[in-house]
């Protein structure tokens, strides 16, 4: 009897236990949902502050100023803009005013900007009072990625747990901006995590590319591409991890540039994932045209921030090798043999070769070896050594935009639920199959030896490249822009650009053609090299874009990116005057 009693007070005890342990569960629950309700309406309230503040600041100096033709400031080049605002034929206030009105316009119908950066006039009250202090980029407005923290304000990356944190300083480069005498004036909008080539997360919304309101502007700094495509900025700073700032260059048809990792500050930079380094982040310029990245290189690349961050190595921008006019011996492929060029990218890459050649340049063709490799193991393994454990952190509580694609719950499945999948469909699907093996956990061992592979190949592409005697390289870039959400779901597409990150060469992009009602017919034979969901989805992604840009990729060694830009001032150039002729 006493035994039964005892079994029976074991099982009550039990049951309270476990209803207990549910009760806790839908108490957390609750509340992750409550945190994110609140993340939300917090995040939306203050965009809400943020935009009615800008408009009221537009509609209040358009009063006071009824007679000021803004058109005719915003269609200055930033080399005119810096030149009127040096000779104070221009003013720094109609400049910033003239651009904020325009910011405000075009995300009224792109939703480009995610915060307007109220403290710009006190910048712009410190430019006009010491006007002496000049700077390369006196007087210029600027607008910022979120991801680059600014004082004061939150650089949520589209996270929920990220709203509410702002940050304590600037960072560096938005310092040096400031001593350069740049103001800076919004923030603008990232995919949610930035681990994407889209750009949408559930904090602020979608934001659309201003030439094709079906198609996406890219990303990750693609509010930043979309708000300077639209005319309202003309100048923007973005990074880069795989491609951020070159995609929404060429998906919106302006110019962009991925340095070296470690050429340009990154203190003060918000990542969702710290700490790894198998591929590094770039910080850099978006504008539209090549002089613009190049000016704001050379304003960048200055004491002020050598000083602020002795990471960086203190060389200045090398005037010479920007300015040369010597011919250049140029690499080229017009396909990676990973991910088939759509007609209109390969017709980009043989008409700027062509171009080129009758510039008085010498193409040669050149080929860096194993791109698969690079994609499914070294980048794949690098990015996910975790499993995807430290990614996966930030979305507890949060809901998960679908511009994400299929990437959370890929590092959702157990290692062994990988493993399996990657045998099970390895037959019919081998690249995803490998990519599924390369996203599992792996030791501290096995992230040492990654490392030395991802090393012992960039040496291996740098002996191809010398052995060559190249100068520079020419590649297709992933373009036109792809319809909105199918970033997600063509992740080998960023074959082009990753492999840059992987190597870590400069990298930059500039448009050169749009697409043809030919190139669209030609687009319904495209099959991919795979025949795979990736290869079919990208065709159904590129469709309908007749008119839109289609940009090439400039490439240079590590710690050449004065050389690039060369490279990049030369592809617009003879595009430019083979457009004039035609």
């Amino acid at each position: 009897m006493a035994r039964e009693q005892l079994l029976g007070c074991s099982g009550l005890a039990g049951a309270a236990l476990a209803c207990c342990l549910v009760a806790a569960a839908v108490a957390l629950r609750c509340w992750a949902v409550r945190g994110r309700r609140r993340a939300l309406c917090l995040a939306s309230r203050q965009q809400e502050a943020a935009l009615e503040a800008m408009g009221r600041t537009v509609q209040a100096f358009r009063r006071q100023n009824p007679g000021l033709d803004e058109e005719s400031v915003l269609a200055l080049s930033l080399a005119q803009l810096v030149q009127k605002l040096k000779s104070q034929e221009l003013s720094p206030e109609v400049a910033l005013y003239s651009y904020l009105g325009k910011a405000w316009e075009v995300t009224k119908e792109i939703n480009c900007v995610t915060n307007y950066l109220g403290d710009c006039k006190a910048q712009l009250a410190e430019v006009v009072r010491q006007p002496e202090a000049g700077g390369l980029l006196y007087g210029v407005p600027v607008s910022l990625k979120e991801c680059l923290q600014y004082k004061d304000q939150d650089s949520s990356l589209g996270l929920c747990q990220n709203v509410g944190f702002p940050a304590t300083e600037d960072s560096v480069v938005v310092q040096v901006l400031k001593k350069q005498g740049a103001i800076p004036f919004v923030q603008t909008n990232v995919p949610q995590s930035m681990f994407s080539f889209d750009c949408s997360n559930p904090l602020f919304g979608r934001t659309l590319n201003p030439r094709n309101y079906a198609k996406s502007p890219g990303g990750s700094s693609g509010g930043e591409g979309a708000l300077i495509a639209g005319g309202g900025s003309i100048l923007g700073l973005g990074t880069d991890i795989g491609g951020s700032i070159r995609f929404p260059a060429a998906f919106c048809g302006i110019c962009g540039l991925k340095p070296t990792s470690g050429r340009i500050s990154k203190r003060g930079l918000k990542n969702c994932v710290n700490g790894q380094l198998a591929v590094i982040t770039s910080v850099g310029p978006l504008a539209k045209d090549v002089d613009s990245l190049a000016l704001c290189l050379r304003a960048l690349l200055s004491e002020d921030m050598f000083h602020l961050d002795p990471t960086v190595p203190p060389v200045p921008f090398r005037e010479g090798v920007y300015a040369s006019t010597k011919p250049l011996r140029i690499g080229y492929y017009e396909s990676d043999v990973y991910t088939m060029p759509s007609p209109s990218m390969k017709r980009a890459v043989l008409e700027t070769k062509a171009l080129l050649e009758a510039a008085g340049h010498t193409l040669v063709p050149f080929m860096p070896h194993n791109i698969a490799y690079v994609m499914e193991t070294l980048t794949a393994s690098g990015l996910f050594t975790d499993g995807g454990k430290a990614f996966l952190e930030k979305f507890k509580g949060d809901s998960v935009d679908p511009c994400l694609g299929e990437l959370i719950i890929i590092l959702r499945l157990p290692n062994w639920m990988k493993g399996l999948l990657s045998i099970i469909l390895r037959p019919l699907l081998p690249r995803l199959a490998t990519f599924l093996c390369s996203m599992k956990s792996r030791s501290a061992g096995e992230l040492w030896k990654l490392h030395h592979e991802i090393e012992e190949y960039r040496h291996s592409v740098i002996n191809q490249w010398k052995m060559l005697n190249l100068d520079v390289v020419l590649t297709p870039m992933l373009s036109p822009a792809l319809g909105i959400n199918y970033p997600g779901k063509v992740t080998g597409a960023v074959s082009y650009t990753m492999l840059y990150n992987c190597l870590d060469f400069p990298a930059g992009v500039v448009p050169v053609t749009t697409v043809t009602q030919e190139d669209e017919k030609d687009l319904q034979k495209y099959r991919g090299y795979f025949g795979d969901i990736w290869d079919l989805r990208l065709r159904k992604a590129l469709k309908n874009s007749v008119g839109m840009p289609v940009a090439v990729q400039c490439v240079a060694l590590p710690w050449q990116e004065e050389l690039c830009l060369r490279f990049m001032r030369e592809v617009e150039r003879v595009s430019q005057e083979a457009k004039k002729q035609a």
